[in-house]
Formats: structure tokens, sequence, C-alpha cells
């Protein structure tokens, strides 16, 4: 049985009185910063994406934040951006990069030279299950047709994702083969560098199989274009209620990434707190529960010390399972 699930941790933020980004706090839903500018480490169509804009139309669209702007800069894994807010950390105090569980899996590996104790920590937002999906027209319906596929021709039953060899979504695909019965280090893994281009490759046949976020998936499958045939939560997920789980299928493992934002070091404390704040109210709207809910996401919100404590043992937790499983 395999279990890497995220624990759930309750804070509280104290009351701001005035913010260095040039608007005051106001209680009661009110605006609390004039702008907020997302960095998105991977291109269109990806979970980071989904998720910095979902959080920028929840905060503008509820009044908590004026305007959002948002910018894509794929490459390297995600170090790409990394490395450019690090550079550039003092013009980048009005960015907030957003960023999930591979920032801690492919500082593990050393695809890049940083993890996220380089930059400052703003606060963990949500969690999103991972699931397999096919091409809708695929013969594949279910998990036991593609372990009975992958079983009789284990090199012509790819699983493609949208991260490097031994990231996040190679990762899950080997723990879900390794809960399975098979070996997760004989299983064909194709690397994309974002969701996009992989779910591109599925749809185009290169690849049997895609291990992705669950909200990236949801539209598409809404859509008719593939079908979800695994889910790593533990009970089905409303937002799309006809995906089975892997468990239901006799699959023992449920997994769930977290996501959430960083700013450039050197960040001052009264900015950190300003978006903190923000981030915190957010959740007390309806704007926010309709993203929420429309992409299957979990409520996982920490802040500050509360995010280095939770990254800290995810960093521990990963570490064990990946060397168990070989990647490291």
């Amino acid at each position: 049985m395999t279990r890497l699930t995220l624990t759930r941790r309750a804070f509280a933020v104290a009351a701001v009185a005035t913010m260095s980004l040039g608007s005051p706090a106001f209680a009661g839903g009110h605006q609390m910063l004039d702008s907020v500018h997302f960095l998105i480490p991977g291109g269109a169509g990806g979970g980071w994406d989904g998720t910095a804009r979902g959080t920028g139309e929840a905060l503008t669209e509820s009044g908590l934040v004026g305007t959002a702007s948002y910018e894509n800069m794929s490459g390297g894994g995600g170090g790409v951006a990394i490395g450019y807010l690090i550079e550039n950390a003092e013009s980048q105090y009005g960015t907030l990069m957003v960023n999930s569980t591979p920032i801690v899996i492919r500082s593990l590996t050393g695809v890049f030279p940083y993890n996220f104790s380089d930059l400052t920590l703003v606060a963990g937002t949500i969690g999103d299950y991972a699931t397999l999906v096919v091409n809708a027209d695929s013969d594949i319906e279910s998990m036991d047709d593609l372990l009975a596929a992958y079983r009789a021709d284990p090199q012509g039953t790819a699983i493609g994702g949208g991260s490097v060899p031994g990231g996040m979504d190679h990762l899950v695909a080997a723990m879900v083969m390794e809960a399975a019965g098979e070996d997760p280090l004989e299983v064909t893994y194709i690397p994309y560098d974002t969701g996009g281009p992989a779910m591109a490759a599925l749809l185009s046949g290169e690849i049997a199989a895609l291990s992705t976020g669950f909200s990236e998936a949801v539209d598409l499958a809404e859509a008719g274009e593939v079908r979800i045939i695994g889910v790593t939560s533990e009970e089905r997920v409303p937002a799309y209620p006809d995906a089975p789980t892997m468990m239901e299928q006799g699959i023992d493992t449920s997994f769930v990434n977290w996501r959430g934002f960083f700013g450039a070091p050197g960040m001052p404390e009264d900015q950190v707190a300003a978006y903190q704040a923000a981030l915190a109210a957010m959740y007390e709207t309806e704007e926010w529960e309709e993203v929420r809910a429309r992409n299957g996401w979990v409520n996982i919100h920490n802040s500050g010390d509360d995010f280095r404590a939770f990254l800290e043992e995810q960093e521990e937790v990963i570490g064990t399972l990946m060397r168990t499983l070989g990647f490291l």
C-alpha cells in the first residue's frame, strides 16, 4: 500500500494595518492589494497555469486584488523560472511564482540546483489529485485494460507526463504500477516539458496513457476528448464523479499534489504578509469556492513557518519514497 497524502495545517494570519504595495488593507472582503503578477514555470494548459489563473480569478473577482497579470516561463522542469526569480530578486517583489511537489522532487534529483529554501515561502494553497487518462477513442476503458495492454506489450504501452524522468508525473505512474504488482522501473515513461504538450501527445496517439493532474483532465473529459481511468483520491471527486478511483479498482495507492506560491528571496516582510493575508481572505469568498469546486481541488492552506515545516516534511517523505522506487 502506497500513501503520499499531505497533512492539512490550519493557520491564522494576523491583520495587517498597512500594505507596502500601494493599497491599504480593508476588512470585509474589500480590496487588499492593487495588483499581483503571477510567474508560471510552465506553459499554458498545465497544472501550474491553471492554479495561478484560477487563484488570480478568485482574487480579482472577489475584489481582494485590483488586477492580476500572468507570465508563462517554461524550461528546465521549472528551473528557468526559479533561476529568473532568484537572479532578478529585487525587481520581482511584486511577483508570486506558483509551484508544487516538483520543486521538492527536482531538487532531490538534481534537475536544478535550487530548492524551496532559496525562495521566500508565501503559502501553500491547494491540493490536486493525480490521474491516468487515455484518449476518448482508446480501447482502454479501465485500469484493468491498461494493465492488460501493458502486460501484453510493455514497450508499446508508454505512459507520458508533463515532467522530467523521475519527476512527479513519472513518480505517480510508477507508484500506481507498483501498487498494481508491476516493476515501477520497467514502465516506459515519455517526458514532456509541461502538461499541454503531454496532453497533445496523448490526443495524437503518441502515448497510450497520460499521468497528469485531475484538474487538468476534467475539462477535456467533460468535452469528450479523454477518458479518466483512475484517480489517486480515496473517494470519487465531486467535480467529476464518473472518474473511478485507483482504490476501487484494486490498486491500493493514493496521492495528492500540493500547490502554492513563492516570492523572490529577500522579499520585505510586509509584502509577504500582504500576500498571505489576501490569500487567507480568499478562502472565505464564493468566487474561490467556485474555482476550487470547478477544478476538483482540495483546500490545503499553510503559510510562513507552517509552510516551511510542511515542505521539510514532504522532502523527507518524498525522498524516502523515491529511494524505495529506485529514483534516487
